[in-house]
């Protein structure tokens, strides 16, 4: 089912005359309103210690919960990318970023309360101020270090995030 089926209704006026415009939009017949069904923006964290691991969390909650994750979550309205991503990984570990250098990006889905969210992945290479302050907070079971020869790109449960840790660590071996 596309995403647009689930609103039957014009969010401007409330007309039940809210239909598809086209694979990206629905219009309004009664009062012209034309709503665009647009990706996310979310963050995702890649943070390495002096050891040159990387931080790894564990998800707490679904989608996918109890599969290894990295830090970062939706960007909040009127925030830039580098603010959300440092909120996030304070929010999930207690670090307080000092450095976001952005990387690349990867569309994702992500199923949230019954409804398939698009989202646009924003991937950040991270510098943390005292990795000595981190714990597992807000949707996180736990969050350790893992040296990168030990990540199995797999183990991730999110498509993006175990896309994004396969090109990580591409770039990471190539850069050596």
């Amino acid at each position: 089912m596309h995403p647009l089926e689930l609103f039957k209704y014009c969010p401007k006026c409330g007309s039940a005359a809210f239909h598809v415009k086209d694979e990206k939009a629905k219009r309004c017949e009664e009062c012209g309103f034309v709503y665009y069904f647009n990706s996310s923006a979310a963050t995702v964290a890649f943070i390495l210690n002096e050891k040159n691991e990387l931080l790894v969390c564990r998800r707490a909650k679904e989608p996918k919960k109890g599969t290894l994750d990295l830090t970062g979550g939706f960007i909040d309205r009127f925030e830039t990318g580098e603010e959300g991503v440092a909120r996030e990984v304070k929010e999930e570990t207690g670090l307080e970023v000092e450095e976001a250098t952005y990387l690349f990006s990867l569309p994702n889905t992500y199923l949230y309360s019954g409804f398939l969210v698009h989202t646009l992945d924003l991937f950040f290479r991270c510098k943390v101020k005292d990795e000595s302050r981190l714990q597992a907070m807000d949707d996180v079971a736990e969050s350790f270090w893992m040296p990168l020869d030990k990540i199995n790109p797999e183990e991730f449960g999110l498509d993006s995030v175990r896309e994004g840790v396969k090109r990580f660590l591409k770039e990471h071996k190539a850069a050596k």
